[in-house]
């Protein structure tokens, strides 16, 4: 179909009181299982690129991936860059074919994430490129800081870096930012614990903002709290560490009945990519994301 941002894709799914689901992919074969089974279901494909799990040559090789397989694609699909807080690496996605952008000043004092937020927003959109903000911050489920573990639960949550609702106005219309990823108890990566999501505050941010709202830390948090997030107008929910479950659950399963282990890749990767693809078309499912694509 076609490259685009995130604009279209959010809009119609806040309209539509679903949710687009969002991979983290950083390799071929994800990427691939993500197209596959968004054109089963007719859904629409954001990509993710994650500068952590895509290091040195890496993220070269992983944006013309990504847009060979948007190129070919019968679905809509935007190239977003996650948990950006790098200028210079914003620009070279841009240059490098990313329809869409996240910049992550989320640990700054909100003027300056203001500040950060409305040049990267300025630069993006000359090229046509959408921007996704954080207000508040989403703490981090797999490498927890000394800070970060002092200031916590179990849960992940930090109920201190919860987006407040009398920052979300200003922060939109000073920036001019496309969708804003914001902090109800989530958390990145893999829980310690069982989330506990402040829905009272997801409807009253949604409430008060112009634009689509983003849940990171989509992995892991229970169906009926993803779902009455989306009722109360999240638009976009990133995963990973699921997908990453689910592929190497997948081959782990393979290898331990395998008796010759000199096998073709294809054939070792095989029930592993279809373990990860049950996954992706679950969270199409639940999201209420099938047949979405314009």
């Amino acid at each position: 179909m076609a490259l685009v941002n995130l604009n279209g894709i959010l809009e119609d799914a806040r309209k539509g009181h679903y949710a687009v689901p969002a991979f983290d992919v950083s390799s071929y074969d994800m990427a691939k299982a993500v197209v596959d089974v968004a054109e089963e279901l007719n859904s629409p494909v954001i990509f993710m690129g994650l500068k952590a799990d895509l290091t040195d040559d890496a993220f070269d090789i992983m944006s013309v991936v990504m847009g060979i397989l948007a190129k070919k694609a019968k679905v809509d699909v935007c190239i977003h860059l996650d948990h950006a807080n790098d200028t210079a690496l914003i620009k070279k996605a841009i240059a490098q074919g990313y329809s869409s952008v996240m910049i992550d000043a989320s640990t700054k004092p909100l003027e300056e994430n203001i500040r950060i937020t409305k040049e990267i927003v300025d630069y993006a959109h000359m090229y046509g490129v959408s921007v996704e903000a954080e207000l508040g911050h989403v703490g981090d489920g797999i490498v927890v800081s000394s800070e970060s573990a002092a200031q916590g639960d179990e849960s992940g949550g930090h109920e201190s870096a919860f987006t407040r609702v009398d920052e979300l106005e200003c922060f939109t219309a000073e920036t001019k930012v496309d969708a804003l990823a914001v902090a109800i108890g989530t958390s990145h990566g893999v829980y310690r614990g069982t989330p506990k999501l402040n829905l009272e505050l997801m409807e009253e941010l949604n409430n008060h903002s112009s634009i689509p709202l983003v849940m990171h830390g989509g992995s892991g948090t229970p169906e009926k709290d993803l779902l009455k997030s989306i009722e109360l107008g999240m638009c976009k929910i990133n995963i990973f560490s699921d997908i990453l479950k689910g592929y190497y659950s997948g081959m782990k399963e393979f290898l331990n009945e395998a008796e010759n282990l000199s096998m073709w890749p294809s054939v070792g990767n095989k029930h592993a990519i279809e373990e990860m693809k049950k996954v992706i078309r679950e969270k199409y499912e639940l999201f209420g994301a099938v047949n979405r694509n314009r």
